[in-house]
C-alpha cells in the first residue's frame, strides 16, 4: 500500500512525495522535508502515534489504517483541539465503490426488517471486523434509528462461541479471512418474501488510489476530524 500510495501521489497533478517513512524511520523526516500532508497506511498500534505527531507539527493527515474505535477517535480529537487549522481524515475504505456500497446499504437498511454484514479479506489482515464493516454497521444503525426500524429478528438463544458472528451497533458482522482475497464486503438485507444483496469487491489495491489522492487534495480544506471519505464527495 505504501508503495502504491507514493506512486499515485507522484502521478497526480500538483503533488509531490517529499518523504517516505517506513517502520523504524524517524518521522521527523516529514517535518524536515516540509510535508504538508501525511498518508498513513501502517498498523493500528502505530497509526495513532503517527497522527498525534503529524497534528502536533501542523501536518494534515490522511489515514487508511483500520482499528480506530471510540477511544482512539477521542485521542485524535484531543490532539486536534490543540492544533487549530489542521485536518485529519480517517477513512475506513478509500475505494469509491466501497464508499458508495456503504451509502447504499445504509439507505436500503431502513426498508428491510433484517440486515447482516459479511466482510472478506486476505489472511494477513490484523483486525477483525474490518474498519469498513464497522463503519457500515454504524451508518446502518443511524439510518435504521432515524427510520424507527428495530433490531433484526433473531431467535438464537445459545451461541457461546459466537458462531452467529459479532454485533456492532446491533448489526451482526461475519469476518472471513481467506487466501486469494483482497478486500470484499456484502450487506445482506431481508424482508418478507425478498432479499437484497449489496456487494463490493476490491480486486486490486489500485482501487484505493483515487480515493487516497482525493483525500490528500481535500483534507487541508476540512480542519478538524473527518471520519469517512463520503464527506469529501457530493453524496
Amino acid at each position: 500500500m505504501g508503495r502504491q500510495v507514493c506512486d499515485a501521489v507522484e502521478a497526480a497533478d500538483g503533488m509531490e512525495v517529499v518523504a517516505r517513512i517506513d517502520v523504524g524511520d524517524d518521522p521527523k523526516a516529514a517535518v524536515e522535508a516540509g510535508a504538508q500532508v501525511a498518508v498513513d497506511f501502517t498498523t493500528p498500534d502505530s497509526a495513532l502515534g503517527n497522527i498525534e505527531f503529524c497534528v502536533g507539527n501542523g501536518i494534515h493527515a490522511v489515514v487508511g489504517t483500520s482499528g480506530f474505535g471510540p477511544d482512539k477517535i477521542a485521542r485524535v480529537e484531543r490532539a486536534l483541539a490543540a492544533s487549530a487549522g489542521v485536518g485529519v481524515l480517517i477513512a475506513p475504505n478509500f475505494s469509491l465503490g466501497a464508499v458508495l456500497m456503504m451509502k447504499f446499504a445504509a439507505q436500503a437498511s431502513a426498508y428491510f426488517e433484517s440486515v447482516e454484514i459479511i466482510e472478506l479479506h486476505h489472511p494477513n489482515k490484523l483486525d477483525a471486523p474490518s474498519g469498513t464493516a464497522l463503519r457500515t454497521a454504524q451508518l446502518i444503525a443511524e439510518s435504521r434509528a432515524a427510520a424507527g426500524v428495530g433490531p433484526s429478528p433473531d431467535a438464537t438463544a445459545e451461541d457461546g462461541d459466537h458462531h452467529r458472528g459479532g454485533k456492532v451497533e446491533d448489526v451482526t458482522i461475519h469476518s472471513v479471512r481467506l487466501r486469494g482475497l483482497i478486500a470484499h464486503q456484502e450487506v445482506l438485507l431481508g424482508g418478507v418474501g425478498e432479499t437484497l444483496t449489496i456487494r463490493h469487491d476490491s480486486l486490486d489495491r489500485a482501487s484505493f488510489m483515487p480515493g487516497v489522492v482525493l483525500g490528500v487534495r481535500e483534507v487541508a480544506g476540512h480542519p478538524g476530524l473527518t471520519v469517512g471519505l463520503e464527506h469529501f464527495l457530493s453524496l
